[in-house]
């Protein structure tokens, strides 16, 4: 090898070396089979949804009482859209269970433990939810939690709260979602 070589072969290591160092590398953030590893906030559930496809479409169950996937019975539901961009939160309810599934689009859901008794108290988690591989999810009650449509289209959220709406008193407590008193960034996106 000549010296001329040698040198840029020494230059071109030294550049990798550099860059390396100040590199992070990524975390896990599924096992190989999949599953995601992250950790989530206590009492928060996620179930898969499979989507049955032939060839006049596609079907897939929404909720089943047998799965027993959450003690409280089917009382109610509503259905939501996010708009690009948008933020739907931060909110709390006192009384009830949030059971969500993204219908259509793709959205962040965002928790934030206060509960003093839980062993996630203080814990911030995120779950990127899409129609493309629908999820359903409990977001228990007295944890914080805002979505936000990261996609280019409305999002729409099926939601199954565990008591009917009370419409002479809300159980919903709204806080901006820039609050300090919660540690996270939504960067630019609007909303309340």
């Amino acid at each position: 090898m000549s010296n001329v070589s040698a040198s840029r072969f020494r230059a071109a290591e030294s550049l990798l070396d550099r860059t390396l160092a100040a590199a992070t590398q990524d975390p896990q953030t599924v096992t190989a089979e999949g599953r995601p590893v992250r950790r989530l906030v206590e009492g928060v559930a996620i179930r898969d949804i499979p989507t049955h496809a032939d060839e006049r479409g596609t079907l897939f169950e929404v909720y089943d009482a047998r799965w027993n996937w959450h003690p409280a019975p089917l009382v109610s539901a509503h259905c939501f859209t996010i708009r690009p961009g948008f933020v739907k939160g931060w909110v709390l309810h006192e009384t009830h269970d949030d059971r969500s599934i993204v219908m259509a689009g793709e959205v962040l859901l965002a928790l934030f433990d206060p509960r003093p008794d839980s062993s996630t108290c203080g814990t911030v988690c995120e779950i990127f939810l899409s129609g493309e591989r629908r999820q359903l999810v409990i977001t228990p009650k007295n944890v914080w939690h805002a979505v936000q449509n990261i996609g280019g289209a409305d999002a729409m959220v099926l939601d199954f709260p565990s008591l009917p709406y009370d419409h002479e008193r809300p159980d919903k407590h709204r806080l901006p979602i820039d609050t300090p008193l919660i540690p996270y960034s939504f960067g630019n996106a609007r909303g309340w």
